[in-house]
């Protein structure tokens, strides 16, 4: 995953996201993939992507979308891969996917297209825990993984727009915060 781009990516609260920074740094320790570290990356759902937006122009879309959301419960409850990209995926919620939903329309309405993947009847919500983990090695990462205790609970607590690869983030806000930050 060498090409770069833009995603809004939605952050766990700290306990949460230390559980897959814990899964990050086993799969590290024994040489799997260390790519989401090295990039600088932080745990998340990824809720949209592109390879080019106007971060200017988002920022006030997601600061007024994040003001009139709440913390949204999240529990990261499967394993999954595709290719070679190793996920834990949240039980996907209706108050998740109402919640990406949402953020498509206000998206959608500010004239930003919404790429086939990242619309509401396709997006398939995970946190990624490994890019480009060898094939011979995909079994015995998903062992490594199989020792966390699933499902983990917490909260989604902030979005972010974030430029990648390596990752900077543009800007981030609380949900349900109406304070400038």
């Amino acid at each position: 995953m060498s090409q770069g781009g833009y995603a809004i990516e939605l952050y766990l609260d700290p306990a949460l996201e230390n559980q897959v920074l814990k899964a990050w740094n086993v799969l590290a320790r024994r040489q799997i993939s260390s790519q989401l570290i090295e990039i600088e990356s932080r745990p998340h759902i990824t809720l949209y992507s592109a390879p080019f937006i106007d971060p200017t122009k988002l920022e006030s879309i997601i600061k007024t979308f994040a003001s009139k959301q709440e913390p949204l419960p999240l529990s990261l409850s499967t394993i999954g891969c595709h290719n070679n990209l190793l996920f834990l995926a949240p039980t996907p919620t209706l108050s998740l996917l109402q919640f990406h939903s949402q953020l498509c329309d206000a998206m959608r309405r500010e004239g930003i297209e919404i790429s086939e993947e990242y619309r509401p009847e396709n997006w398939i919500p995970y946190c990624a825990v490994a890019q480009d983990v060898p094939k011979a090695r995909m079994a015995e990462s998903l062992c490594v993984l199989r020792d966390l205790k699933l499902p983990v609970a917490g909260y989604a607590m902030d979005i972010g727009l974030v430029e990648f690869s390596p990752v900077r983030e543009f800007f981030s806000f609380v949900l349900g915060n109406t304070v400038e930050g």
